[in-house]
């Protein structure tokens, strides 16, 4: 799995959602749980170790991990409807099984963050999900994570679009 751009250093928000999508991307790998997950990460891969490098030794150093932990579990928990919903935004001939495994990960963490009651505006979930896409690709990828979390948004917070 390619790695983000460490400009993402302090902005916690931001590498709590970093986390995240690699945290779904191994927790779709190895068919682990989301705790199993969530504690490894916390013990092994999140905040600052004296020894330890950052983003580029696969730390993420600035990550909250209340934050972390809540995406990971509403992703996982939630994963059916938020795999419907991703489904759904999709061509009828591209099956989500058929994305890169980090690009899925990535929109089953900002699905999960759209779909919380109580989550942060649309616009900032969006727009925090595509500087990572832009972190971890370089091709059209971001384009279709723009386009599949912004008609994730519509379905699940119709309210923010009406005016």
């Amino acid at each position: 799995m390619s790695r983000p751009s460490p400009k993402l250093r302090g902005r916690p928000r931001t590498a709590s959602r970093v986390a995240a999508v690699q945290a779904l991307f191994q927790s779709e790998q190895a068919g682990d749980n989301p705790e199993t997950v969530i504690d490894q990460f916390v013990r092994h891969r999140l905040g600052v170790v004296s020894d330890a490098g950052g983003f580029e030794d696969g730390r993420v150093p600035d990550a909250e991990v209340p934050l972390f932990s809540r995406i990971v579990r509403a992703a996982i928990l939630s994963q059916d409807r938020i795999d419907s919903l991703i489904s759904g935004s999709l061509p009828a001939d591209w099956p989500i099984a058929r994305i890169d495994p980090v690009l899925r990960a990535l929109l089953r963490a900002g699905g999960a963050e759209l779909a919380l009651p109580d989550g942060p505006p649309t616009r900032v979930v969006i727009n925090e999900y595509l500087d990572i896409a832009h972190g971890f690709f370089t091709g059209d990828e971001p384009g279709l994570a723009n386009a599949v979390l912004d008609r994730m948004a519509r379905e699940l917070r119709p309210a923010e679009f009406a005016a």
